[in-house]
């Protein structure tokens, strides 16, 4: 906007896997296909899911698309330096992790605010089936809402990539940032292994 503040309020698609968001965006069937003023919420792109995997594919695609630039997309994946729009990666805590990504639904309302003077930004649950009920609705109801059971690790992520992932979480998580903390890590395999009698 002209006060220099991004502010979105729309419909979320959510999504576990890039390849079935690019085909939303793509599809010629009026029902799954991705529209203008639509919120896309990727998850299970983080360190548990993917590996942080880099999702330049949807933003490729969209910037291609007339109404492309009036799609936000938040995602617990990480973007290359080429994406552009209105885009939020790194989510955390991912939706592997229990973050609250995790817990959107299709249809909830989503609110975005980045005021870029600031350098400050918000994304809040505000309402579900086309009623904003306010952000201080939205945290209780995520508060309520289980984890689905859909949420799951892409099934060929290589051993490395989940242990790297199993080392981040076990030192802190996405809070904890790229460096281990080895203390926290020896201390939870020590409960670990205590727990299973080792």
């Amino acid at each position: 906007d002209d006060d220099g503040v991004y502010r979105k309020v729309g419909p979320a698609r959510v999504f576990r896997s890039e390849r079935h968001a690019v085909r939303a965006i793509k599809s010629r069937d009026e029902d799954e296909r991705v529209k203008g003023g639509d919120i896309m919420v990727l998850t299970c792109g983080g360190p548990l899911g993917t590996g942080m995997e880099e999702v330049y594919q949807i933003t490729a695609a969209l910037k291609h698309l007339s109404y492309g630039k009036h799609v936000a997309l938040i995602t617990d994946a990480r973007f290359s330096g080429v994406s552009t729009g209105a885009c939020v990666g790194h989510v955390g805590p991912e939706a592997l992790a229990g973050g609250p990504i995790g817990k959107v639904k299709e249809g909830d309302v989503i609110e975005i605010v980045v005021d870029r003077n600031s350098l400050e930004g918000t994304i809040n649950l505000v309402g579900e089936n086309g009623i904003n009920h306010g952000s201080d609705w939205g945290r209780q109801e995520l508060d309520r809402r289980p984890t689905p059971d859909d949420l799951a690790p892409h099934p060929f992520l290589p051993d490395d990539s989940r242990l790297w992932a199993a080392l981040q979480d076990a030192s802190g998580g996405t809070w904890g940032g790229c460096v281990f903390d080895v203390d926290s890590i020896i201390e939870t395999l020590e409960a670990g292994k205590s727990a299973l009698g080792r």
